[in-house]
C-alpha cells in the first residue's frame, strides 16, 4: 500500500466515507483508516435520513464504502490510529500495526465514545430504547411510557421537547431535583411527573426496556428512555497534535470544518452534539470540497 497521500481520513463511518467521495471524485490520493467500532454499533434502524429511512446503520456505511472505493485513488485500510505528528510540510499517522503513513492534509471523523452512568441495563439498552435524539428515534416510540434521565436545566428542556412526542413522560432525577420551583411547577402543568429516587436497574429484554427500577423496589413502567450520558473524544490524536475542544469536549471547528491547527479538519459527531447519520454525511462532503479547494489553493 501507498506511504503517502494528499488525505488521510481518520475513521471510516458516515462523515469519513462522504467525505472520501468528494475527494475521490476530485482524483484526490485518499487514505481512510478505521477500527470498525462506529458510534451507532447498537443501534437496530437509522431514521431521519431520506432514502436511507428504517435502514440498519452498518448497511448504510457499507453500501457507502462500497461506492466510495470505486474510485481509483481512494484506499481503506483497517486498523487503530495510535498517534499522529507532523513531520516537515506533512503529517505522520501511525497506526498499531505498526504502519505509518503520511498526508499533507488530515481530516478526524471519529465520533465520541459515551461514558455510561453506573445504571444496570443502561449500556445494554444505549442507542436501542435508551435513546439520545427524539429526531432521529421519537416517531417509533410515540405515545409510549417514556423516561428521561436528566436533572436541572437540561431535564426541564428536555421533558420540553419530549413531551412533543408523548403524553406518558416521567423525569427521572437520580437524586435530589436541582430543578428550580419554576421549572417544577411547569413540568407538572403539563402531567409530567418527577421522580427523585436513585435508579437502581433498567429492566429489559434484549435491550428494550420494559421498566426503571428505584431504589427501595418500586418499578415504573417505560418503554423508552432519554438520556444525554458525558462523551469524550473517541480519538485522541488531534488533541495531541494541538486541535482545541469546548466545554462539551467536543472539536473546535470553524464553518468550514478546520481545526485551529491549519492542515487538520474534523467532522462528524466528533464536532457536534447534533449526532446524526444524515448531518454527518452532509458535513463529511461539506469538509471534502472544503479540502480540495484548500489544496487547489497551494497549488494555483
Amino acid at each position: 500500500m501507498e506511504k503517502e497521500y494528499d488525505v488521510i481520513i481518520i475513521g471510516g463511518s458516515y462523515a469519513g466515507l462522504s467525505a472520501a467521495m468528494a475527494l475521490g471524485r476530485s482524483i484526490r490520493r485518499v487514505l481512510i483508516i478505521d477500527s470498525g467500532k462506529p458510534c451507532n454499533r447498537q443501534t437496530p434502524h437509522s431514521h431521519n435520513f431520506i432514502t436511507h429511512d428504517g435502514e440498519v446503520p452498518a448497511i448504510i456505511a457499507q453500501k457507502a464504502k462500497e461506492q466510495v472505493l470505486k474510485y481509483s485513488t481512494v484506499r481503506f485500510t483497517e486498523g487503530l490510529a495510535v498517534s499522529g505528528e507532523r513531520v516537515g510540510n506533512k503529517f505522520q499517522i501511525n497506526l498499531k500495526s505498526g504502519q505509518s503513513f503520511h498526508a499533507e492534509k488530515l481530516l478526524f471523523a471519529t465520533g465520541v465514545k459515551d461514558i455510561m452512568p453506573a445504571i444496570d441495563g443502561f449500556s445494554e439498552c444505549w442507542g436501542i430504547s435508551v435513546l439520545h435524539c427524539p429526531y432521529c428515534h421519537g416517531y417509533e416510540v410515540r405515545n409510549k411510557p417514556t423516561g428521561i434521565i436528566a436533572n436541572g436545566d437540561f431535564a426541564f428542556e428536555l421533558a420540553r421537547l419530549i413531551h412533543h412526542w408523548t403524553k406518558d413522560l416521567v423525569v427521572f432525577t437520580n437524586g435530589m431535583s436541582t430543578l428550580t420551583s419554576e421549572q417544577w411547577r411547569k413540568i407538572e402543568s403539563h402531567n409530567i411527573r418527577v421522580e427523585e429516587t436513585i435508579l437502581e436497574k433498567i429492566n429489559h429484554k434484549n435491550g428494550y426496556v420494559n421498566s426503571i427500577s428505584l431504589k427501595g423496589g418500586k418499578d415504573i413502567k417505560v418503554n423508552a428512555i432519554y438520556a444525554r450520558p458525558a462523551l469524550v473524544q473517541h480519538c485522541t490524536i488531534p488533541q495531541e497534535l494541538g486541535c482545541e475542544v469546548n466545554e462539551q469536549n467536543l472539536l473546535k471547528v470553524d464553518a468550514f470544518h478546520r481545526t485551529n491547527v491549519p492542515g487538520i479538519y474534523a467532522a462528524g459527531d466528533n464536532t457536534s452534539m447534533m449526532r446524526s447519520v444524515s448531518l454527518a454525511v452532509a458535513g463529511g462532503g461539506f469538509a471534502g470540497a472544503v479540502i480540495n479547494k484548500e489544496i487547489i489553493e497551494t497549488m494555483f
